[in-house]
């Protein structure tokens, strides 16, 4: 570590900072100067998917700053975009999951993304990237996070499922391995709504063509999908369940995927999106206690359900996996809609994004 990076990370500097602290003024004279902090600048931006009348999918090349720790592949970051303007408005915050190969201090890397044209008023980051943001915009990170990550010691036949884009941590995988030119089996199978919604469509076509041991499968409706039953996937991989295996995509293709699996302890998993909450006999009544707002319990997420109430509570991936939507449940009992798993304890901390209540339920939010 240099003289001056000892300097600006001192209790000296940061006592006489406070209370914005030694990297906010950093900022004003070079976004790319900090100490602690993790910004990035956009370098380079490539339209991977281009289909009329759907969302348009984008590839950011990122330049961190020296603050960045690197990442391993499967691994996800939180982005930070001043919508509004730079310096302006609210800053709005998501997570998206990082598509380049194992990453050291400093490295650049890449973020693959579908604009979100749902997205609410105000909070749209993706498509602010993709159709917005241009080389040399700065954004806001968090340090690589996530353990959905390949073992030191990858084993010699490994199974990668997605579907859409959850394509992005097994691309960063398979990107990983080769560059680690490893010499075991890689079977692949990842589902696109067509051949030209495929992401990273080129890349694979050559992979296809010189990947040493990786056995590709892309699949698309018109092509008549198998639906990853056991019959299928055993006719694929001969004892798919003792192949250890990486899947991530929507929450039906991951349901299908833990189906097949049943308990097998060799399978991985991540929701690109997490299942949808439908509510049925959810009963009783939601209370959100700090903001005085009570309603019946439709069975939503506790996030939709303060949104459909008017309240804007901070969240970042809506997949559970950031923590930026913690909240104190004071009472009641609540579903993580990922895991299935039922709690009861009071004054717990939850994420209101993946955890539905059941019956009555009192948030402080």
């Amino acid at each position: 570590m240099s003289l001056a990076t000892t300097v600006l990370r001192s209790k000296t500097l940061a006592a006489l900072t406070s209370p914005h602290g030694v990297d906010r003024y950093l900022e004003l004279v070079n976004p790319m100067w900090a100490a602690h902090e993790v910004r990035a600048r956009i370098v380079e931006k490539t339209v991977e998917v281009d289909v009329e009348g759907h969302p348009r999918v984008a590839t950011l090349t990122l330049q961190p700053t020296s603050t960045w720790r690197g990442h391993r592949a499967g691994q996800h970051v939180q982005v930070g975009v001043d919508i509004d303007g730079e310096g302006g408005g609210r800053r709005t915050t998501r997570v998206f999951t990082i598509s380049s190969l194992d990453s050291r201090p400093g490295d650049r890397f890449t973020l693959t993304m579908r604009a979100n044209p749902d997205a609410p008023e105000g909070r749209g980051v993706s498509r602010y990237l993709v159709e917005e943001a241009q080389p040399g915009t700065v954004v806001h990170l968090s340090q690589a996070q996530g353990d959905f990550v390949l073992p030191d010691s990858v084993p010699e036949h490994i199974v990668l499922i997605s579907g859409g884009s959850g394509i992005t941590p097994v691309m960063s995988m398979l990107r990983s391995l080769q560059n680690r030119t490893h010499r075991g089996r890689v079977t692949f199978i990842h589902y696109a709504q067509s051949p030209e919604h495929q992401i990273y469509a080129g890349e694979l076509r050559d992979v296809a063509r010189t990947g040493y041991g990786v056995d590709l499968h892309l699949l698309h409706p018109e092509l008549g999908d198998p639906n990853l039953s056991p019959a299928w996937l055993e006719r694929l991989v001969p004892g798919y369940r003792d192949v250890p295996t990486w899947a991530c995509g929507p929450a039906p293709l991951i349901e299908g995927v833990r189906d097949a699996y049943g308990d097998s302890e060799n399978l991985h998993v991540e929701y690109f999106k997490p299942p949808r909450t439908t509510g049925g006999d959810a009963g009783g009544e939601v209370t959100f206690a700090r903001s005085g707002r009570t309603a019946p319990n439709t069975g939503a997420s506790l996030l939709e359900q303060a949104e459909a109430l008017g309240l804007t509570p901070e969240y970042g991936c809506r997949m559970g996996i950031c923590f930026s939507c913690v909240s104190r449940k004071t009472d009641g009992v609540t579903r993580d809609v990922v895991s299935g798993d039922t709690s009861t304890l009071p004054d717990e901390e939850i994420r209101i994004c993946v955890n539905a209540p059941e019956g009555d339920c009192t948030v402080d939010l």
